[in-house]
């Protein structure tokens, strides 16, 4: 039985979530193959109702339930899966936890202070680069982004304090963005960075430097091409702040 049902816990639960937690153990060998949705889908409820059922049980979540649910499957495939799974979510749990309000809060306050924000990156990392600039702009800020290495070093050896840089960096040890970060704090020019490394040396150099998660089980050990979540999160966190500033500001 995957969920216990004890008296105390059964009288804790509405109808519908009664009935949600008897499906999943009437269904555990299928529950592998379904989502939150399917399992509320089947039950006539909702994800909201699934997830709130299961936690009642004591399991912490959806994906706890399934990672316990995996442990003992006998089904390589399904284990893999499940593992890939749970590396995303503690990738993203991670992050979220190591991300500070006030860091977020500066962020915010540096881009909107600043006369032009140059975004610095290389590599895959340049996707999340272009897509954090590209919302600034339809924000109308004054945004440019950049992956040359020559550019960017220029740039920053002759800044004006009164502008921005922001860098991204999985692990915040390409040496181009490094000296890029270098120049401009020589400049009296405020520096963000993102990284997954808190022990980069982008932290010397940045007056706010935000450290995401990166899970070290990687699928390509050859090629730098892990995954970018946890930069990706960051910058969400920071654009959605940004709009959220915006709104309120129109408020006033």
């Amino acid at each position: 039985m995957l969920l216990p049902l004890t008296s105390e816990t059964l009288a804790s639960l509405t109808k519908t979530e009664r009935e949600v937690a008897q499906f999943i153990n009437q269904n555990e060998d299928r529950l592998s193959q379904l989502s939150i949705v399917d399992i509320a889908y089947e039950t006539f409820s909702s994800p909201a109702t699934v997830s709130r059922a299961i936690r009642k049980c004591r399991v912490n979540g959806f994906n706890e339930l399934r990672y316990k649910l995996a442990s003992g499957d006998q089904d390589h495939q399904v284990v893999e899966v499940n593992e890939i799974l749970n590396k995303s979510l503690v990738e993203a749990h991670r992050t979220i936890e190591q991300i500070s309000m006030g860091d977020i809060l500066g962020c915010v306050r540096h881009i909107r202070e600043a006369g032009r924000v140059y975004v610095f990156a290389r590599g895959l990392t340049h996707y999340i680069a272009s897509e954090f600039c590209l919302k600034l702009q339809l924000m109308n800020v004054d945004a440019m982004v950049t992956d040359d290495p020559k550019i960017m070093v220029s740039i920053s050896r002759t800044i004006d304090p009164k502008n921005l840089v922001v860098i991204f960096s999985l692990n915040g040890r390409t040496q181009e963005l490094v000296d890029s970060a270098a120049c401009a704090f020589g400049q009296g020019c405020p520096v963000i960075s993102c990284s997954c490394n808190g022990e980069s040396e982008l932290g010397k150099y940045s007056a706010i430097h935000i450290v995401g998660y990166k899970h070290n089980h990687v699928a390509f050990h050859s090629y730098e091409v892990t995954t970018r979540l946890p930069l990706l999160i960051i910058s969400r966190v920071i654009i959605d702040q940004m709009v959220n500033a915006s709104e309120d500001g129109e408020h006033l």
